[in-house]
């Protein structure tokens, strides 16, 4: 048995990609379009698996996007989706230029939490090592929920 993907049904397809994609750094691996279902499914990879995932060999996430409008809730059993970075401090400020809330701040130059368009949490964990504590990092407060 291998793990595969996770599937997120995603309301407004062009702002998911720009989230994941542009702000976040993800790669579209494959895009597959149904007309007859009336759906897109666009599969995404961190960078840094992004030839496993062509090969089938890296797990991925599945964007859904229904075309006929549908309105979503947060199940409460799902929690989070996580990525490694090399650097969380300078996702943080990516993100944060780019207009994205940082729920939880990477305080401790190890854990951070974000929210996609479709209010899907995103944690962010320091690759290796925590970094030290920085500004504005350390005294920043958390901002609604993750």
């Amino acid at each position: 048995m291998r793990y595969v993907h996770t599937m997120v049904r995603v309301s407004d397809l062009d702002a998911s990609l720009d989230f994941y994609v542009n702000k976040l750094g993800l790669v579209e691996t494959r895009r597959m379009e149904n007309e007859k279902g009336r759906y897109t499914l666009v599969f995404l990879a961190a960078p840094k698996d992004m030839a496993a995932a062509q090969e089938k060999r890296a797990p991925e996430l599945e964007l859904t996007y229904n075309w006929d409008p549908e309105a979503y809730g947060i199940g409460r059993a799902f929690g989070h989706l996580a990525y490694r970075t090399d650097d969380i401090y300078a996702l943080c400020r990516k993100l944060m230029d780019a207009g994205v809330t940082i729920n939880r701040p990477p305080r401790d130059g190890r854990m951070a939490f974000v929210r996609s368009p479709d209010d899907i949490s995103i944690e962010l964990l320091q690759e290796g090592d925590a970094l030290p504590p920085a500004e504005p990092w350390s005294s920043m407060p958390n901002t609604g929920s993750w």
